[in-house]
């Protein structure tokens, strides 16, 4: 596995450039990426901060409001305030655990399971227009490539 290799030897103190680091390249993309999709969503009155907890709703089919917190990698102050934003539009609610009145579950509303009914072409499209020029092999390979770095990231984030 790759959390077991040694570190790689890529990049130095010396000559280090930010605008090369894998780390800048991927925030970019991801930025360039939320930006166009914000603004075709714009029309369904959904912002990237909407959106993205909505589709996670849909994906896991609800979920607590600290499982939320932490896959958006906001703290609970962050995460109330936008579940707020979002119930207040009709989106979403919470719901109290019935079997531990401590846990709060986050649903979507038929209104919310609308609102993103579009979000899945929107997200291929912006996806797909990022890509343009790459063959479905170099796809593949980029997308080996990022998980291979997540899950390397992931096993030091766990190992402390």
């Amino acid at each position: 596995m790759a959390h077991t290799a040694p570190p790689a030897d890529f990049y130095r103190a010396a000559g280090y450039c930010a605008e090369e680091s894998v780390g800048y390249l991927m925030k970019h993309i991801m930025m360039s990426i939320v930006s166009q999709a914000d603004k075709r969503l714009d029309a369904h009155g959904l912002t990237s901060a909407q959106w993205g907890p909505l589709m996670r709703l849909k994906t896991v089919d609800g979920a607590t409001v600290a499982e939320l917190a932490r896959w958006l990698n906001v703290d609970a102050g962050a995460m109330t305030r936008l579940l707020d934003r979002l119930e207040k539009k009709g989106l979403c609610k919470r719901v109290r655990s019935t079997e531990d009145r401590r846990v709060v579950r986050v649903e979507l509303t038929p209104d919310g399971e609308a609102a993103i009914a579009e979000v899945p072409a929107v997200l291929a499209e912006v996806l797909n227009a990022h890509l343009a020029g790459f063959s479905k092999t170099e796809w593949l390979a980029l997308r080996n490539y990022l998980r291979r770095i997540l899950e390397t990231g992931e096993a030091l984030r766990e190992a402390g």
